[in-house]
């Protein structure tokens, strides 16, 4: 008998391509435009690296009519038992989710619907081995959270709803997984005690967006621009690969929300 994949443990993934509208996606801190080249050439970094790591990535379409649906993580959410269709919280990405739903129709057994009312993004929500973790925040409110438990439930997995640090976008835009045990952290995000029972790993003061970083199998993509926390992880052992967010941090993005991952068993 073969064991149960780990969270972080994937042999699956989509994406979508940049379109050439990602100029004008959405952001809360205008740093000016990202260009369309500088994003391409991020993304194009990252799915090699997801693939150098072991994943076979299935490469969506741009959709033009959509500058933030390069970031596939926030209308859907994947898991080998099946797909959740989401609603996200900002009203211009609301139809993303109809985008998407043939192809995770296509590929999972069973994909389940956001009951309404309510709204959530993906980017609110980390797979730990313990719990799915829902933050609240401006893109995920109560309802759609208490939704999403539902959802969960009948994927065989237990949900439990946190709360997003004031002023930070997405609960991910705080953490991110590091092994079964281990959270990245900022400080803000920790003070919460969230994390009760979990080592944690804290961002150096500063490089708070670096928090936003991947494990994906044997690897730990990290922004290239958080010298001091590529340094610390790569003390505490972990494989790093450095990739650079410039241009998707423009756009209020970082590294978990360009892709929808999973491990694909024989049947799903």
């Amino acid at each position: 008998m073969t064991s149960k994949p780990a969270v972080y443990e994937f042999n699956a993934a989509i994406v979508r391509e940049p379109a050439r509208s990602v100029v004008n996606g959405l952001r809360a801190d205008d740093r000016g435009n990202p260009t369309y080249d500088g994003v391409k050439a991020e993304h194009a970094a990252y799915v090699a690296t997801m693939r150098a790591a072991g994943v076979e990535v299935t490469a969506l379409p741009a959709l033009e009519a959509f500058p933030d649906s390069i970031f596939v993580e926030d209308p859907a959410l994947v898991f080998p038992e099946g797909a959740i269709l989401l609603r996200p919280g900002a009203e211009t990405r609301v139809r993303e989710t109809v985008e998407i739903a043939p192809t995770l129709k296509a590929m999972f057994g069973t994909v389940v619907d956001l009951p309404t009312p309510g709204y959530a993004d993906g980017g609110d929500v980390l797979t730990t081995p313990r719990s799915v973790m829902i933050g609240l925040s401006a893109r995920t409110d109560r309802a759609g959270a208490e939704g999403l438990i539902a959802s969960l439930d009948r994927l065989g997995r237990k949900g439990e709803i946190v709360q997003t640090p004031e002023g930070v976008l997405h609960f991910k835009s705080d953490c991110s997984l590091l092994d079964g045990e281990t959270m990245l952290s900022t400080k803000r995000l920790a003070r919460s005690g969230v994390f009760k029972g979990f080592r944690e790993v804290l961002i150096p003061e500063g490089e708070e967006p670096a928090a936003n970083a991947l494990r994906v199998n044997d690897v730990v993509m990290v922004g290239a621009d958080y010298p001091r926390t590529i340094a610390m992880l790569d003390k505490l052992g972990y494989q790093v690969v450095a990739l650079k967010t410039t241009e998707i941090g423009k756009i209020d993005a970082g590294l978990s929300c360009m892709s929808l991952r999973w491990h694909r068993g024989q049947r799903l």
